[in-house]
């Protein structure tokens, strides 16, 4: 009998412990299950959460539609400004002919009654079809009218090197101006891709840098740029 008690009492220890685990495991156990689902394990931020990220990134699709649309505008002008030096070319070799070919002078000789004015309306009427071909400007073809810098008197073969040196400024202001325009065109190709290279730079760092620095991206994106400096109204 005493043996039997004092295996009861010496297996007392042991069992109470293993009732201690139980009840500790029980209480994890319930302690975890009452947590709020989502909380036991981080997740990565939603797409939401990132909202400035996402408007760099529409803001940078509108910026290349605008940088594609100003480089083709560029390769226009520059094909204007081929076809204009060309246009001049011809211009500045027919005008040398033209000069060769009259390089002699004409006999004088009394002028029929009425001959002036055939020469005017020939003069008149050259200068109204080279304006039609746009051989001619319009303010060119005012002087020849209105007769300033013209001599509506010369003999038709004098008017020709006359009508064609004209022709040939005229070429020339055009190639002039084909040249500034694609200039112009040039410089809006490159800050349109510039500012597509600085936006797509803006979204990626946006969204390495998480929600976190939402807040002061968008105070910066608000002192860079006003509403009708966005680059999608470019």
């Amino acid at each position: 009998m005493e043996t039997v008690l004092q295996a009861f009492l010496g297996a007392v220890p042991q069992a109470t412990a293993v009732w201690l685990m139980i009840l500790l495991a029980l209480a994890i156990a319930v302690a975890v299950a009452a947590l709020p689902r989502g909380v036991t394990a981080p997740v990565a931020p939603a797409a939401d959460d990132n909202r400035f990220a996402d408007e760099l990134e529409a803001a940078a699709v509108e910026a290349a539609r605008t940088a594609d649309r100003r480089r083709t505008e560029w390769l226009g002008a520059q094909t204007a400004v081929d076809e204009a030096w060309q246009a001049y070319e011809e211009a500045a070799e027919a005008a040398r002919r033209v000069a060769a070919a009259t390089a002699f002078p004409l006999m004088s000789r009394r002028r029929k009654p009425g001959e002036n004015v055939d020469r005017q309306r020939y003069l008149h009427r050259a200068a109204t079809e080279l304006c039609r071909t746009q051989d001619l400007s319009i303010a060119q073809l005012n002087d020849v009218f209105a007769h300033r810098g013209w001599n509506p008197r010369l003999h038709p073969v004098q008017q020709e090197p006359e009508l064609r040196n004209a022709v040939r400024a005229h070429r020339f202001e055009a190639y002039r101006k084909a040249v500034e325009r694609e200039r112009a065109a040039w410089r809006g190709a490159e800050a349109a891709a510039e500012t597509l290279r600085s936006l797509r730079a803006d979204a990626a760092a946006a969204r390495l840098s998480g929600p976190e620095a939402e807040t002061a991206g968008r105070h910066w994106w608000a002192e860079q740029w006003t509403p009708a400096e966005l680059p999608a109204a470019a």
